[in-house]
């Protein structure tokens, strides 16, 4: 990618006498086919880290389909957690305990919020089989009011490879 620049205006000025092209053209041609290629090679490079429920790989069994029994179980204490009320701009958080009750390591791909004010954290490495993890979910009430529900898919490799924990606040202005 960075002989480009130095390659494409060669590549035109030996191609242009044949198509009797103007040598400013050929300068032009040449600066908008170098952009263009640069500009879709870097086009997602902004989406390296994200992840689908997809990218989860399930152990399988020799018929191709997951294999339940050794599958692990994300285990939830609770789903939901009410804050109560809030004060507007107050920051609170809640940690959802939970237990891997399969045969398998838990390995969490993933935590995401439903918006921007809520920043789930969750363990990086593997949970065992009957141990407990935790997903700490913080929730800024700045700039909100009334009730807020808001949601954390988490994406691990369980079956389904998704599990939904919400929040709930009233939001005192």
């Amino acid at each position: 990618m960075i002989l480009l620049p130095i390659i494409i205006p060669k590549m035109l000025k030996q191609i242009s006498p044949l198509f009797k092209i103007p040598r400013l053209v050929n300068f032009g041609l040449a600066l908008w086919i170098t952009f263009g290629l640069l500009g879709t090679a870097c086009q997602n490079q902004g989406e390296t880290g994200k992840l689908d429920a997809e990218d989860v790989e399930l152990p399988v069994d020799s018929d191709g389909q997951a294999d339940q029994k050794s599958l692990p179980v994300m285990a939830f204490d609770k789903t939901i957690h009410d804050f109560g009320e809030i004060q507007a701009g107050e920051k609170v958080s809640y940690s959802f305990r939970f237990v891997n009750r399969g045969r398998r390591d838990l390995v969490i791909q993933n935590a995401s919020g439903s918006c921007g004010c809520t920043v789930p954290d969750f363990p990086k490495e593997p949970i065992p089989p009957g141990r407990e993890g935790f997903i700490r979910v913080l929730f800024n009430s700045e700039g909100k009011n009334g009730v807020q529900e808001k949601q954390v898919t988490v994406l691990a490799n369980t079956l389904p490879n998704t599990n939904e924990i919400r929040i709930k606040a009233s939001i005192i202005p």
